[in-house]
């Protein structure tokens, strides 16, 4: 029996692993609708036969059309946002309100971008918001809840128009000699993997909560 054709959210597709999970998402024929939610207008995202993108405040989100699937790739740094309070409204008020509005359009899986050393518990603000976000989109009630966790992603901020990383890019330049000895779970890994890995255990995966840490969404090479 052929399965049914899936609608889905996405929320987060300027960035790295938004933009992969985009291009895959459109690709794949078990999707036949992808409603994009993005804060600005968005003419780099080429309109698809299946895609219609959305201009929403993720404060106060609108009535958006029914979803079978949620997937969030919202995410900064407290640089970029400018400071702890504004980092914390984009990665865990954006990503919880956008996770309970798919809950509440008929959503009952959920996929969403976190970190590596992601820890309510934890005295570092990045990974304690990171830990208190996945924590909380648990308790929606979504049937399947895909968290994934990298490391440090390896993309083109430039193509995308975001600005460059230079601690990312210092780090990547120093790993690469050496990368063959640097253990996977902490190895840079690239934005497609981790849209693809999502998206393999979103399919397969049995109801719960699945966190997907870095190591197990590295390519096996």
């Amino acid at each position: 029996m052929q399965a049914r054709s899936r609608r889905a959210w996405l929320a987060g597709a300027t960035g790295l692993v938004g933009r992969a999970l985009l291009e895959q998402l459109v690709d794949n024929p078990q999707y036949e609708r992808l409603q994009v939610l993005a804060r600005r207008a968005a003419p780099q995202l080429a309109a698809a036969g299946k895609l219609q993108l959305h201009v929403v405040d993720f404060d106060r989100l609108p009535a958006l059309p029914p979803a079978d699937d949620v997937f969030i790739a919202l995410g900064t740094t407290i640089k970029v946002a400018g400071s702890e309070q504004a980092f914390r409204r984009v990665d865990f008020d954006a990503v919880v309100n956008t996770a309970r509005a798919g809950r509440s359009a008929g959503a009952k899986r959920l996929a969403v971008v976190s970190a590596l050393g992601a820890d309510a518990t934890s005295a570092v603000f990045y990974n304690g918001v990171k830990g208190e976000m996945e924590e909380a989109v648990a308790q929606l009630g979504y049937e399947t809840v895909v968290i994934a966790q990298p490391s440090l992603l390896v993309g083109d901020r430039a193509a995308l128009g975001q600005p460059l990383r230079f601690g990312e890019a210092w780090a990547l330049k120093l790993l690469r000699p050496v990368m063959g000895f640097v253990p996977r779970g902490v190895r840079p890994i690239a934005a497609e993997d981790v849209a693809r890995a999502m998206l393999r255990v979103m399919s397969e995966a049995p109801k719960g909560v699945h966190v997907l840490r870095s190591g197990q969404m590295q390519p096996a090479r």
